[in-house]
């Protein structure tokens, strides 16, 4: 089982990149319905971020409709196949910045951690996921249902897949664009979080766990399924075991940003 609080992973990084942030930036945010929360995100969202690409999936409250308001610049992509998964990988795809990141749109994830997360990425990393499991980052919307199940996700990965990750299930990360296609993405619904980390590791990524706090969405309820998406978390996690990839080398250390 994940401890509460881990130390932060890091995979190796390349050793030619220069940390800067001279890099253009992507977020890519699926949305369905979220016109009571999409406006916080924007206002929120960092300025040092280039493009905003909202996959909506037929809403009917005004979400785009809001969404422009705050940003007249936003590219909006109507997405008609449902799922998470889908809508990431669509975002994903259309992402133009050299650096992109995905994130919620229920205001339960703070834009200000962005800057964390790219910088890692300039630092020479090709992913960097959130965590709510390190020191630094928590929870305040999670039952002790969904915590003991995600532990055991957790644990039974690192398990199977060599790695010491302390958090598997969380969908707020940074990609290094370039690198996006080395993880032929498949997933559809929520196991899309796993399935990047999972992939991520087996295709050699250069992995940093960032510490990152959850809030409770701001508005509405959430469309994940405890058993449902778990069980899916699961079978992503008992198909990647048996894929045929190389893995990667990890180191360990302490994360630069944990307070």
């Amino acid at each position: 089982m994940a401890p509460d609080h881990a130390e932060p992973l890091r995979s190796q990084p390349s050793t030619h990149q220069v940390r800067t942030l001279q890099r253009t930036i992507s977020v890519v945010i699926p949305t369905k319905n979220e016109a009571r929360n999409i406006a916080w995100v924007l206002e929120h969202m960092d300025p040092i971020v280039d493009e905003v690409i909202l996959v909506d999936f037929h809403s009917t409250d005004g979400t785009v409709d809001v969404a422009r308001m705050i940003r007249p610049d936003v590219v909006v992509i109507d997405h008609s196949v449902p799922g998470k998964g889908e809508a990431i990988r669509a975002g994903l795809a259309a992402a133009n910045g050299d650096f992109v990141v995905m994130m919620d749109a229920d205001g339960s994830m703070d834009p200000a951690e962005i800057r964390t997360f790219v910088e890692s990425l300039a630092d020479g990393y090709d992913l960097a996921k959130g965590s709510r499991f390190l020191a630094g980052g928590g929870t305040s919307d999670m039952t002790w249902l969904r915590r003991s199940g995600n532990a055991g996700l957790v644990a039974l990965s690192n398990l199977l897949l060599g790695s010491r990750y302390s958090e598997l299930c969380y969908g707020f990360m940074a990609f290094r664009r370039s690198r996006i296609e080395d993880l032929q993405l498949r997933s559809t619904g929520f196991e899309i979080e796993t399935e990047i980390v999972v992939r991520a590791h087996r295709a050699g990524l250069a992995v940093v766990e960032i510490p990152s706090f959850e809030s409770p969405r701001r508005h509405g309820e959430s469309n994940l399924h405890t058993f449902r998406d778990g069980w899916r978390v699961l079978r992503t996690i008992l198909r990647e075991r048996v894929a045929r990839m190389p893995q990667a080398q990890t180191e360990f250390g302490a994360s630069e940003t944990e307070g």
